[in-house]
């Protein structure tokens, strides 16, 4: 009899487990802040790369009687809010389906790097920037999800104010101008830290005059993927928030589009 009731007691707390919304069971409640810009004509592409089009099927009502809406899409990889996985700048690393739901989710930390970015737009955030956070907010947990707020999302979709020219082509991409991180805060993160994944709301991990985008392949040799292109950060606490960062889920993609959200606890 004993061993009956310790089994259905077992049993009763494996149902109610499963049974609690996950929201409540294991983050609590909060507010969701949307971190995704739209997708549309007006998306910000890499100066090479193809853009985002929306091509309708059908809208309107049907020979049967009823209302119907349905379009098709094509867009690069890379553009948007998006995640680039590992294998974009390191061979043999993990592409877009091998990232682990796990891995794409978990506690946000948020360095406010606004004001550096304000006084130089090709500002490039040093370890200094993270042990000067730290000193206030205490170490970056293990395990964290890194994101860096430099204000330049206030001036998405506009091209000339985001990314530093209107030009398409080669031409447009030497003209490219924003904040990003420094190699040598990947190389830091790399050695002395433990997170997920990194993303900040600019067009790129690294900054705008990169040319060997070498903060990509530090990150991305320790298959930790990044995420661009992030919108309202400036809605975030530096701790405490929750991310959820779910790519289209491209078999071996390099990157995907990305529906990225956050739960600030109440």
């Amino acid at each position: 009899m004993k061993t009956t009731t310790a089994i259905l007691l077992l049993f009763g707390t494996l149902l109610f487990t499963m049974c609690t919304p996950v929201e409540e069971y294991e983050i609590g409640e909060g507010t969701w802040v949307d971190l995704t810009h739209d997708y549309s004509e007006e998306t910000l592409f890499w100066p090479t790369s193809d853009t985002f089009k929306l091509d309708t099927v059908f809208v309107g009502q049907t020979d049967s009687g009823f209302y119907y809406e349905s379009y098709k899409f094509s867009t690069a990889e890379h553009g948007g809010t998006h995640l680039d996985a590992p294998i974009h700048f390191s061979e043999g690393k993990k592409s877009v389906e091998e990232l682990e739901v796990d891995q794409l989710t978990g506690q946000a930390v948020v360095v406010d790097v606004s004001d550096k970015a304000e006084a130089n737009r090709d500002y490039q955030i040093t370890p200094k920037d993270l042990t000067s956070w730290e000193a206030e907010y205490g170490e970056i947990p293990n395990g964290a999800m890194l994101l860096f707020y430099t204000g330049l999302s206030a001036y998405w979709p506009d091209a000339e104010q985001y990314l530093g020219t209107t030009t398409r082509g080669q031409q447009g991409v030497a003209e490219l101008s924003f904040p990003g991180i420094h190699p040598e805060t990947a190389r830091w993160l790399v050695e002395n830290r433990n997170i997920k994944a990194v993303g900040l709301d600019t067009p790129s991990l690294d900054y705008g005059q990169s040319t060997l985008f070498e903060t990509h392949q530090i990150l991305f040799e320790a298959n930790i993927p990044g995420f661009e292109n992030v919108a309202n950060l400036d809605q975030l606490p530096a701790t405490g928030a929750y991310v959820v960062a779910l790519p289209m889920k491209i078999k071996n993609g390099s990157g995907a589009p990305l529906r990225i959200v956050a739960l600030v606890k109440d």
